[in-house]
């Protein structure tokens, strides 16, 4: 018996006996009656250790979040089934849950499980809307009691599992900055550097009416029994590299860098969808470095690194820059998503561009200096910037205007 429930043992303990001695001093049929039915009590009581509890098993059902992570903001439905081997009566079954996010954040649901009479249950609730994260689920604890509430006996159901939810994004139709690189004025000093001529293959696609013979792809046409067709590596892309400033002193809130997050995925999620090549510079307490290409991976690599990503950096920006970026991001796009407004964000920025790089800034939250006074600084400069003070403004900002 635990420690906890000693004082209650003892209580019963007492009664029995009291009741004992009823019988052996008094005598009569009510304390004989008395003393049959506090031992029929006490029987069951203690048979409820053998009720099955501690061999409890069941699953988790995590609706809408199996293999795939979920969106922010999504509320997910959970499921628990259980079942608890064994034949003592049970009407109902304590189950709690915990869920765990990576930031130490906790969440406890309680819910009682009506039994059936093959000791099956289930319940079922949900989730408040999650925040961006990889969330974790423990061994669910599970408690039955006695028809008095007098005495509890524990069980654990293992059942520990885990799940993502992706930065809230927004569609972005068209950016016409990057645009203006790829058709532009950009095109012969960014592009021509950027882009390396490849025959490299790149995956394999339906094929075209049109195509060369020497674009068939003959060993996956044979498998199939369909025409495909060599899907090469394309030209004349300029390269874009996402830098995400995650210094700890560049943020005075949270919901600021959960922007700046959210601004990245969108980013990324508009790359994926123009075949673009994008990179990300990501340097916290550990550095990310994730060269700019042009592949379906390279976008879910960049998305499954921004779910658990922290403003946990003690360096400043420019320092992570000028020690990561090396000669190959020549002619690349830069673009720093950081709230800094500042002489110092100015000075990084003249710095990529004597790099031969082509700065861009993001900034993110709340402005420092009027609009119209931050983006004259950096006209002047000839660098190009965009305010985004909540994520619905960034499809306008970029010139898409957002569906």
């Amino acid at each position: 018996m635990s420690a906890r429930y000693s004082a209650k043992f003892w209580a019963a303990g007492i009664c029995l006996l009291s009741s004992l001695l009823f019988v052996l001093l008094q005598g009569g049929k009510v304390s004989s009656m008395l003393f049959i039915v506090l031992c029929v009590l006490m029987a069951y009581i203690a048979l409820g250790r053998f009720s099955g509890i501690q061999s409890v098993q069941g699953k988790r059902t995590v609706t809408g979040a199996g293999h795939e992570p979920v969106a922010a903001g999504t509320q997910v439905e959970i499921k628990l089934q259980v079942h608890v081997p064994g034949y003592w009566p049970i009407p109902y079954v304590l189950l709690k849950d915990k869920l765990l996010r990576q930031n130490g954040d906790e969440w406890i649901f309680e819910n009682a499980a009506a039994m059936d009479w093959k000791r099956n249950g289930e319940i079922a609730y949900r989730t408040p809307p999650l925040l961006r994260g990889r969330y974790s689920y423990m061994n669910t604890e599970c408690v039955v009691k006695d028809v008095f509430g007098l005495f509890s006996h524990e069980g654990l159901l293992p059942s520990e599992q885990q799940f993502s939810v992706l930065p809230q994004t927004v569609h972005i139709k068209e950016w016409r900055s990057l645009d203006r690189a790829v058709r532009g004025h950009l095109q012969h000093s960014a592009a021509t550097r950027a882009v390396r001529e490849t025959t490299q293959i790149n995956g394999v696609r339906e094929y075209i009416y049109g195509d060369k013979l020497s674009r068939i792809h003959w060993n996956a046409t044979a498998k199939t029994g369909t025409w495909k067709s060599k899907e090469f590596e394309r030209e004349a892309r300029p390269r874009t590299v996402l830098v995400l400033d995650r210094s700890h002193s560049s943020y005075t809130g949270t919901d600021t860098f959960e922007l700046a997050v959210s601004v990245a995925a969108s980013i990324v999620d508009y790359s994926a969808q123009k075949d673009l090549s994008v990179g990300l510079i990501s340097a916290g307490k550990s550095a990310t470095i994730v060269e700019p290409k042009q592949s379906k991976g390279i976008h879910r690599s960049l998305n499954d690194h921004l779910i658990g990503v922290e403003a946990d950096g003690v360096q400043l920006l420019s320092t992570v820059l000028k020690e990561r970026l090396t000669q190959e991001f020549r002619g690349s796009f830069v673009v720093i998503i950081s709230p800094v407004q500042s002489q110092h964000m100015l000075d990084t920025l003249s710095w990529l561009e004597q790099r031969q790089m082509i700065p861009c800034h993001i900034h993110v939250g709340e402005e420092m200096f009027s609009k119209e006074a931050w983006h004259n600084m950096l006209r002047r400069s000839g660098f190009s910037s965009y305010s985004i003070r909540t994520l619905g403004d960034l499809p306008g900002a970029l010139g898409g205007g957002g569906i």
